[in-house]
């Protein structure tokens, strides 16, 4: 030990040992490399699909704020003059999630995993992030039901966003078929033409869209035109849907001037 110190004699040996020992080394520490590897790659996983996630919501709810925007577009063309009556304030909305569908001729409804714990009620308009689904039917406290626009006991007050021109959009029981009501065979309608809420009853705010007309027939017989029109949501497909609050006239007044609702000082009505 003490000339190998000196003089290294052992030192080729010890090289030797070294070169034959380090694949087995290398070998051991292999299940430990997969082991990190592993980890690593679960947990840029699931950060990637919690990103996900939050991004899929958020652009649900980017996308419900700005479907609106043609819709006003065409009111503030007809309706210049009055164009400070005819500014609105974005409803208050809430992202519920699909629990289940029922979309047999007889009952096209779905089932949400909101109710009436988080406010949700009768009558409430649900939407996805390209237009109306329906209304709200039943509720419990964790749960709702929304009869869909294409039901065939559902009817809605719309519009087209062209002209105005007034009509009800009744559901047929298909999957993707409206049908567009009482509709004079002199009026002005052209497929393609899209097809708005019209705020009438008071139940849906105005200016959502609906659906966009598909066909316009003629029937000597009927007095009336044969309008068909194909809803612009995704009833069939849609996993996320939104319950709207619609604001009291207090609550606009509130959101447009700054102040609380139901305050009128500053001379303001």
């Amino acid at each position: 030990m003490v000339m190998d110190r000196r003089f290294q004699h052992l030192s080729t040996l010890r090289t030797t040992l070294a070169v034959l020992v380090y694949p087995i080394q290398a070998l051991a520490d292999v299940p430990l490399r997969w082991v990190q590897d592993a980890k690593g790659r679960l947990a840029d996983e699931r950060c990637l699909r919690e990103e996900n996630a939050g991004l899929h919501r958020e652009n649900l709810l980017l996308a419900a704020r700005v479907q609106r925007l043609a819709s006003l577009e065409a009111e503030n063309m007809r309706l210049r003059d009055l164009l400070g009556s005819s500014f609105k304030v974005g409803e208050r909305v809430m992202i519920a999630e699909i629990l289940s569908v029922d979309l047999d001729p007889g009952r096209q409804q779905v089932l949400l995993d909101k109710g009436e714990r988080s406010g949700v009620f009768v009558g409430q308009p649900v939407l996805d992030a390209n237009a109306v689904m329906g209304q709200v039917i039943r509720t419990n406290p964790f749960a709702s039901m929304v009869l869909l626009i294409t039901d065939s006991e559902h009817a809605l007050p719309v519009e087209l966003m062209r002209n105005g021109l007034r009509t009800i959009a009744a559901g047929t029981g298909v999957g993707n078929e409206l049908e567009l009501l009482h509709i004079s065979k002199n009026a002005d309608v052209r497929v393609g033409d899209l097809v708005v809420t019209s705020g009438m009853g008071g139940r849906f705010p105005p200016g959502y869209p609906v659906a966009r007309v598909t066909s316009v027939g003629h029937d000597p017989g009927n007095p009336f035109l044969a309008v068909v029109a194909e809803p612009t949501a995704k009833l069939d497909r849609t996993r996320e849907a939104l319950l709207v609050w619609s604001l009291s006239p207090d609550q606009r007044r509130s959101a447009i001037t700054g102040r609380p609702a139901g305050d009128t000082a500053g001379g303001g009505p």
